[in-house]
């Protein structure tokens, strides 16, 4: 399923962002607590009840949140979530992409440019400037040169999973 690129105001991402995880800290803090009572009243106390009751409490707050995460007002969050998703599967496949692209491969050139655009939002809703790495610089400049070279769009709309087929791992 292709990923599009999407503008999210950066403040109601962090503002959601903190809410859902107080949200979600509390929650499995109530439900183990409810969880291990419940067990413990069951069946006479121990400790590894109270280790069943925090994971019990731990599998109904994913529940919860699975649910939820369909929900409109998740959609900030819920793009986070896949950004950093995909930003991660590409990122396993870096070194093959820059091989791709000095043989002069368009689809590696859109990756490249896909995961340097992606960084830079993800630092961006995050409130984060990018380190200033020499090579992470000179890497995005590259990418950047080679597509303005090959007469492509300085950025890329989006990313498909499905071309990632055609390089190896690592």
């Amino acid at each position: 399923m292709p990923f599009q690129f999407e503008e999210h105001d950066p403040e109601t991402y962090r503002r959601k962002g903190r809410f859902i995880s107080l949200a979600m800290a509390g929650q499995l803090a109530v439900f183990g607590l409810v969880f291990a009572q419940l067990l413990q009243a069951a069946f006479d106390g121990g400790f590894w009840l109270n280790v069943l009751g925090v994971v019990l409490g731990l599998v109904a707050t994913s529940l919860v949140f699975a649910v939820l995460r369909e929900r409109p007002w998740m959609a900030e969050v819920r793009y986070v979530w896949q950004l950093k998703h995909h930003l991660s599967r590409v990122s396993g496949y870096l070194p093959a992409l820059r091989r791709a692209v000095e043989e002069g491969n368009d689809t590696a050139l859109d990756l490249l440019a896909f995961y340097h655009q992606g960084m830079v939002q993800l630092a961006e809703l995050n409130g984060r400037t990018l380190d200033d790495d020499a090579e992470a610089v000179a890497q995005r400049m590259k990418v950047r040169l080679a597509r303005e070279a090959r007469g492509l769009p300085e950025r890329v709309d989006g990313f498909d999973p499905h071309d990632l087929a055609a390089f190896r791992r690592g």
